[in-house]
């Protein structure tokens, strides 16, 4: 299938920043993916120097193939979106990426003040699996393949997700119109 573009945030899209911004930059991402958490602290220090002309959207693409327990951190961060805390527990899973295991989520929960009984009923149940399947399904169907696979006010990033790239595009993005 040809890859197509994807439209704006979608209501119900995990997104950091305001959704009007001059750039919506789409992340599908794995939360076990090396490349996907070496390209974090640079969005983020982006989207701090940019403010409300970025905005950061997540989109779970979890290769468990490569990353056996991706799709657990992802059910995890969804877990932890209801109850307000996504964007937490995304920042918690990168951080902690080379401790990451079942007994390890629980903990993250507890540290950002989750009610960690619902969390752990929400995960062991996999209650947001089909979310996390409907995010991959819509990777693939934009042809996203890979992590972190990145699109720009709904048109494919194709370059390194390195500091120095990343940077480069996303400043030639909002700063070349």
């Amino acid at each position: 299938m040809g890859e197509q573009a994807i439209a704006a945030a979608a209501a119900d899209d995990h997104v950091r920043g305001a959704r009007d911004a001059e750039l919506v930059v789409i992340e599908y991402g794995d939360f076990q993916c090396p490349y996907c958490a070496r390209a974090r602290p640079t969005l983020a220090a982006l989207q701090e120097r940019h403010g409300a002309r970025l905005v950061l959207v997540y989109r779970h693409l979890p290769l468990e193939h490569l990353h056996p327990l991706a799709g657990l951190a992802a059910e995890a961060a969804e877990a932890a979106a209801a109850q307000g805390q996504f964007w937490g527990m995304h920042d918690a899973l990168f951080e902690h990426q080379r401790q990451l295991d079942a007994a390890t989520l629980p903990l993250l929960a507890q540290e950002l003040g989750l009610d960690v009984e619902k969390f752990r009923r929400d995960v062991e149940s996999r209650r947001y699996r089909d979310k996390v399947r409907a995010h991959a399904d819509d990777a693939a169907r934009v042809g996203a393949t890979a992590t972190p696979a990145f699109f720009f006010n709904g048109q494919r990033y194709r370059g390194d997700s390195d500091r120095a790239s990343l940077t480069a595009a996303i400043e030639e993005a909002l700063n070349g119109r």
